[in-house]
């Protein structure tokens, strides 16, 4: 059966069980947006492409599937380039599928001509430039598989325009082999049994859990050996969700903002048991005095990984969810008195708890403080199985200390980038996969401007996402910083105006709701979550309120600020 490129794509995506796209059409890809007419793939226009890719990203998420964007050439390709970055740097499977000029083109400076595939080798997992309409539908079963495959990744095709309108034989490929492509996914069973050994040795051991325990979702498996052996849990910013936050073994996120108990624990660990986290530098500030006595077992899907920041002592290379299994099916054959072994470790790890709690002062003169904003956020979405997304900041750092979070794939947050304007887009990407749940996003008024066009496109296609600003009248972590570091200089990081964003909301047919005391919140949040439109909530919180515990950049634990 003959087809053009476009008419390939098309089938190609419906072959892969793909049934949401996000994109923004521009002249080259005019024949694949004619061919998604009438087609059974659902696509949402967007009206910047950045959003595009960050609601692919909140779909991936949301669902553990693979998102899909698709934009134009030149400014429509470079204009996803931080959505594809932030994927990277997350490790959040992704296809994204540009327009370029005609083929014959290439290299002329043509109108709208820009080399993404070069612009964006640095931060995709793999990328193609398609020169030959036959090689579409193995390219894109390759993009797929590419992706979703080892450790998760953006991959992007770059289409020319001939390419899209030329015809050729269609057949979708079964499998995919790449010859120089083969993740390992089965751990070694000899380095499992090692970190197995390493573990039942210990006084002190610690869970260390990353994102890639969402990736794997082996967050069941987690459960099951951190319960078993009774070893405390603690949590980067990308696994917040893979835990659940109020039970005991649960010390909370650690690092900057992490807990004190978190951090402590991680400093004075025996063994370390690091799962698909990678010892970022917001983990471990001065690496010279992270962790000084512990041993390192790392287990990530990426062998690159390993080692590269911390020295592994026990590497075990395959994906988590294989690797917990193996771990759980050793500790089923184990006699060893787990809870005897731990007691004094996890009394020691709950001092700390009650020693430094997170904790903030409720104002006297009925100021709104964000993490109350934030506790009663979670605790009026009880029951209505919620996803919460951020944008970035300090009203990101307050949702990772203050939400509570009891299955995966329920905070969705921009971790190794820091993007400030990811969490609209992605609460939309999350709507979209599921449109009968509770999506809210916690934003700052700086971060939400970044992407706040997208409030139309939740308009238009009925995505009832909830908006809770944190509004401070500050770009707020930057101030924090410029108050304890800079002198309170402040430098550019104070806003003379903002929009009025409840008149803002209803100009774009969103509700706007706003609250200016603490009064008042319960009664805006229950408001809004009762409403079948989207709705931007705006908080006139405390500008004072910083993000505490903070370790300094380039600190180690021992200067942890609590106050």
């Amino acid at each position: 059966m003959k087809l053009t490129g476009a008419q390939i794509i098309v089938e190609s995506l419906l072959a892969q069980g793909v049934d949401t796209i996000f994109g923004l059409p521009g002249g080259v890809v005019l024949p694949l947006y004619d061919a998604l007419y009438g087609s059974k793939l659902k696509h949402i226009l967007v009206r910047h492409e950045q959003g595009a890719v960050h609601m692919a990203d909140g779909y991936s998420r949301a669902t553990g599937r693979c998102g899909v964007a698709l934009v134009t050439s030149g400014p429509g390709a470079t204009n996803t380039v931080t959505g594809i970055a932030t994927a990277y740097m997350d490790s959040i499977p992704m296809v994204v599928i540009t327009g370029q000029v005609p083929a014959n083109l290439i290299g002329n400076d043509a109108f709208q001509e820009a080399d993404i595939v070069g612009i964006t080798r640095p931060c995709t997992k793999h990328n193609y430039l398609v020169r030959d309409t036959k090689d579409l539908a193995r390219t894109i079963k390759e993009a797929f598989y590419i992706a979703t495959s080892g450790k998760p990744g953006p991959v992007l095709i770059d289409v020319p325009k001939d390419v899209l309108t030329k015809q050729a034989e269609f057949l979708y490929p079964e499998s995919v082999h790449i010859r120089s492509y083969n993740p390992t996914v089965e751990g070694h069973i000899a380095q499992v049994k090692r970190a197995f050994e390493k573990i039942k040795a210990s006084k002190k051991p610690v869970l260390y859990v990353g994102g890639g325990m969402i990736l794997s979702n082996a967050a069941d498996e987690l459960f099951r050996f951190a319960t078993g052996c009774h070893i405390p849990v603690t949590t980067t910013l990308m696994a917040m969700d893979s835990f659940p936050t109020r039970h005991e073994l649960s010390l909370g996120m650690l690092g900057m903002h992490g807990t004190y108990a978190a951090n402590m624990a991680m400093h004075e660990a025996d063994v370390i048991i690091a799962l698909g986290s990678r010892f970022d530098d917001r983990v471990t500030g001065n690496l010279a005095g992270f962790a000084p006595n512990a041993d390192i077992i790392h287990v990530d899907i990426d062998p690159t990984s390993i080692g590269k920041n911390v020295a592994a002592d026990i590497p075990v290379v395959g994906d988590l969810m294989d690797v917990m299994k193996k771990l759980n099916a050793m500790r089923a054959e184990d006699k060893t008195d787990w809870a005897d072994a731990h007691r004094e470790w996890l009394k020691t790890a709950d001092e700390w708890k009650n020693l430094y709690p997170l904790r903030y002062d409720r104002s006297p003169e009925g100021k709104i403080k964000p993490q109350y904003v934030i506790q009663q956020a979670y605790e009026l979405a009880k029951g209505m199985d919620p996803i919460f997304t951020t944008e970035v900041g300090q009203s990101q750092m307050w949702a990772a200390q203050f939400l509570t979070f009891e299955k995966p794939r329920t905070f969705l947050t921009s971790g190794g980038l820091g993007t400030m304007g990811y969490g609209l887009p992605a609460a939309i990407g999350a709507q979209a996969a599921f449109p009968n749940r509770l999506v809210v996003d916690i934003a700052g008024d700086g971060s939400i401007q970044m992407n706040i066009q997208e409030l139309i496109t939740a308009v238009q296609y009925g995505l009832n996402v909830k908006v809770a600003i944190l509004n401070n009248g500050v770009l707020g972590m930057v101030h924090q910083w410029q108050e304890l570091f800079f002198g309170k200089r402040y430098s550019a990081s104070e806003f003379q105006v903002n929009p009025d964003f409840v008149k803002l909301a209803e100009a774009y047919g969103a509700v706007g709701l706003r609250a200016t005391k603490e009064s008042e919140v319960q009664d805006v949040l229950k408001e809004a979550y009762r409403t079948q439109k989207p709705v931007l909530m705006d908080f006139a919180v405390d500008r004072e309120e910083k993000v505490f515990p903070m370790v300094p950049a380039g600190g180690t634990v021992k200067d942890i600020l609590l106050a």
